[in-house]
């Protein structure tokens, strides 16, 4: 796999480049932020591993200005702010993943096949998932109504699959933000909401029937059926 590593301080990004490059990875290196993002999006890169502190743009600043232009590849974040709130921001903006620093090297490797997996998934049969006339397409990340096809980023499609796979039914906030975001606390954040809003501009907006709909108290369900 291509993997552009964007972290400023010099033994902690060889370090990091050694051991993946060792475990048969090919490495990119960007130590601000602003060549991050140029190299995420002109680099042909699989994946991103991002500190969140960062000259010339944070972490942060930089995922979101990646997704904005359109990457999307897993983005995994590093950093040594291991809140909840931290992690919160940085799923906010985009990222796929969190790994608070120190973390073992092995656990950074089960992350990214992790992630590897999630952002290259192999068909065993030729059916897409879909629901009603909304196909998904799991090798492009794409989802497809009538001759449209949309882009949509790993942790978007990991939501519009989901909801998929599971129609018809309704599924609560902590339910979506516990199985997408593998988040236990998720106090303060509005992550989900954040996401239904891209899901339904993206795929929703300019069609009809519209499929996302929220049950107010409960949580958002997919349905032709207001």
């Amino acid at each position: 796999m291509r993997i552009l590593v964007v972290e400023d301080e010099p033994k902690v990004a060889a370090f990091i480049k050694q051991g993946l490059e060792e475990s048969g990875h090919e490495v990119l290196s960007a130590y601000d932020g602003a060549m991050g993002k140029r190299l995420a999006l002109e680099g042909s890169v699989e994946m991103v591993l991002l500190d969140v502190i960062l000259p010339n743009a944070s972490g942060i600043e930089t995922c979101k200005a990646i997704r904005q232009a359109g990457g999307q590849m897993p983005i995994l974040m590093l950093t040594a702010l291991g809140t909840t709130n931290d992690k919160v921001l940085g799923l906010d903006a985009g990222a796929d993943d969190y790994l608070v620093k120190p973390f073992e090297f092995q656990e950074l490797l089960a992350r990214i096949r992790s992630l590897g997996r999630r952002g290259h998934v192999v068909q065993v049969t030729e059916e897409k998932p879909s629901y009603k006339d909304l196909q998904l397409d799991p090798t492009k990340k794409e989802a497809v109504r009538g001759d449209h096809h949309i882009h949509l980023t790993s942790k978007e499609y990991a939501l519009a699959e989901f909801f998929v796979l599971n129609p018809e039914r309704v599924h609560s906030r902590t339910e979506l933000i516990s199985k997408i975001w593998k988040l236990d606390n998720f106090n303060g954040t509005n992550v989900v909401e954040s996401y239904i809003k891209i899901l339904r501009q993206k795929i929703d907006r300019d069609f009809e029937p519209k499929l996302i709909h929220t049950r107010y108290g409960q949580g958002y369900i997919l349905t032709d059926r207001p």
